[in-house]
């Protein structure tokens, strides 16, 4: 069945009629949000494919299984020192980080 919706935005689209243009205070709100949920949900992926539940990477870490969650499910914002003690301690990897202009 072929539907054609002329209100169907794209993503930009959408955020830029909601939020605002990027620069814009209530935007720059929502993709700091964006940006802080897509490094929880990272780590959740990574800590399943090595097989490990949020107790087992907090003991390897050094912290909490509540802190665990807490970063995965955007609760709290992962500090860059915790963050690159679970990639390195955690799950055995390298914490690589790029800034592009």
């Amino acid at each position: 069945m072929k539907t054609k919706n002329k209100q169907m935005l794209t993503l930009e689209a959408f955020k830029e009629k909601h939020y605002g243009k990027r620069g814009a205070p209530k935007r720059e709100i929502l993709e700091a949000g964006y940006k802080n949920f897509k490094t929880g949900v990272l780590l959740q992926e990574a800590r399943l494919r090595k097989g490990l539940t949020q107790e087992e990477l907090a003991t390897r870490v050094g912290t909490t299984k509540s802190y665990i969650s807490k970063i995965e499910n955007d609760v709290k914002e992962v500090r860059l020192s915790t963050l690159q003690r679970i990639v390195e301690e955690g799950f055995g990897g390298k914490l690589i980080i790029s800034i592009q202009l």
